[in-house]
């Protein structure tokens, strides 16, 4: 028999060979081994087929976080389609751009979301599976036989960004590079020699991990952390609540004996804190060993409640993007000290000339390797974002950086996202990271406003803690006494909440609207 292809159907196929018996998926309410898992996603696969899904063809999950999107990830891949990730906070505009623009033939949807699917629906999808008592019944009565022929490295993975800074765009990737380049950190980024051997290495593991997935599924991230612990047979604690809270997350962590806690930024980090800090004794989270984060950086006020809930635990700091991967990581173990990200010989902080930086000069971060193909259907944003330099294809995905002494290198925020006031470069997250320093500050954003005399001004919106008094003044003298002038806002507003996208990112459109609106420019 040939060796099989770096393909994630084969993967969990491997694994389910391998590993039969051991959790593969654990939510609150049941726990999947990975022959039950493979074999949910067959019988999804030969339903698709069913249906005259072809291979290529693209199948929108449109739902938030069930079993059933780990049914469609994997059963999508097995018939040889692309699932495509459907943001289900979206509205009607924005549900119309990201169907029509994925091409999708068929959508699975949560009955939650079957009517805003409706509203957008295009003569292109075919069929639409709703995930209720039909599906079940279309499950039970498909064939349990696996389709193995045709399947190859080449298959493609399609996650769409979030659109924080613009209309989601499509990211294509072959399977085996986003195996290689995004789901390998769980292995240390060991070689792969091949997909049977990975099933070995699962089998002689007695001690598989936990790893928690909070964020859903419809983040790349979250789709990343689940590949990562079956690429490497270990088991996944899986979030199924339709909103975030701390409370249930650490209830999730504790009934599954979680090992690394990951986490999306200061959103999620700061909430499950001050809940283990407000009830200390509440959770058994003896086994926890790790606290990973992506996605979003921590702040250090943030980090230091971290510190502080978890004591003796390692903060896994790691950075990456859907055009990137899994790009740099940083353990931090307690003894300060800046956050910086270990460069591999496939990384480079590029100047303006496409050139290499020199030490201390900020520069754009830049990964070769395995990349992807570019976005779909955008030739242009494929040539800009993924540029050939000296015959060297290259994916540059918008952080600006800086390369240290020590080969290391410090990332210092979004370029799409950078203030340029009076000539000035802010970076947002910087000084957010000193408003989430005030006592009195639960959450901040900074965004750039127009200004007749500095072009943009740095404008913040502060959350403040329940019950306290903050005014606008103590926040702009706090930030005075920390950062540069020119860093600090011009005008702060005190608001209810700050602009995030289901997935904890500062949603930073919508913040510099608001922003707008209160500034009356």
């Amino acid at each position: 028999m040939s060796q099989r292809p770096l393909n994630l159907a084969d993967v969990l196929e491997v694994m389910a060979d391998s590993v039969p018996d051991r959790n593969a998926v654990v939510t609150m309410d049941h726990a999947y081994t990975y022959a039950e898992l493979d074999e949910r996603s067959t019988r999804f696969a030969n339903h698709l087929i069913s249906l005259g899904v072809q291979p290529g063809d693209h199948v929108a999950v449109h739902s938030d976080n069930r079993i059933e999107w780990v049914d469609a990830f994997y059963g999508c891949f097995k018939a040889r389609a692309v699932p495509i990730n459907i943001n289900y906070k979206y509205l009607r505009e924005e549900l119309a751009y990201l169907y029509d623009n994925s091409d999708a033939v068929v959508a699975v949807v949560a009955p939650a979301y079957a009517e805003a699917l409706e509203a957008v629906r295009t003569d292109r999808l075919r069929h639409v599976i709703v995930l209720d008592e039909g599906y079940d019944a279309a499950l039970a009565a498909a064939s349990t036989e696996r389709r193995v022929e045709g399947r190859a490295e080449d298959d493609l993975y399609i996650v769409y960004t979030g659109g924080t800074t613009g209309n989601p765009k499509g990211v294509m990737w072959r399977q085996a590079d986003i195996v290689r380049s995004a789901l390998n950190a769980a292995r240390y980024g060991a070689p792969i020699e091949s997909v049977e051997k990975l099933g070995e290495e699962a089998a002689a593991n007695e001690n598989p991990m936990v790893i928690m997935a909070a964020g859903p599924m419809m983040h790349g991230g979250s789709q990343w952390i689940l590949g990562n612990a079956h690429v490497s047979g270990q088991t996944v604690a899986f979030y199924t609540e339709h909103s975030f809270d701390a409370a249930k997350v650490l209830d999730l962590a504790a009934k599954a004996g979680v090992v690394s806690l990951a986490m999306l930024g200061d959103a999620m980090a700061r909430p499950i804190a001050e809940a283990v800090l407000a009830e200390p004794d509440r959770w058994d989270l003896s086994g926890l060993m790790a606290l990973s984060n992506g996605a979003a950086p921590l702040s250090k006020a943030v980090r230091d409640e971290l510190r502080e809930a978890f004591p003796g635990k390692f903060i896994l700091d790691t950075f990456g993007s859907s055009e990137a991967g899994a790009s740099g990581s940083h353990m931090d173990t307690g003894e300060g000290g800046e956050v910086r990200f270990s460069m591999s010989d496939e990384m480079e902080v590029l100047d303006a000339d496409m050139k290499p930086a020199a030490v201390g000069e900020r520069g754009m971060f830049a990964k070769t390797g395995a990349i992807p193909l570019g976005y779909y259907k955008d030739e242009k944003k494929t040539a800009a974002t993924f540029p050939e330099v000296d015959g060297r294809r290259w994916v540059m995905p918008g952080d600006f950086a800086q390369r240290e002494e020590d080969g290391s290198i410090t990332l210092l925020g979004r370029g799409s996202v950078c203030i340029n006031t009076g000539g000035e470069k802010v970076h947002p997250e910087e000084v957010e990271a000193v408003l989430k320093r005030h006592p009195d500050v639960f959450d901040a954003v900074v965004v750039g406003t127009p200004s007749e005399r500095w072009g943009q001004q740095v404008t913040a919106l502060v959350h403040p803690r329940a019950g306290s008094s903050l005014t606008e003044e103590q926040v702009r003298e706090h930030c005075h006494s920390l950062i540069a002038n020119y860093k600090c806002p011009k005008q702060v507003f005190i608001v209810d909440e700050v602009p995030r996208t289901p997935v904890s990112k500062v949603d930073y459109p919508a913040a510099t609207r608001r922003a707008i609106e209160l500034t009356g420019r």
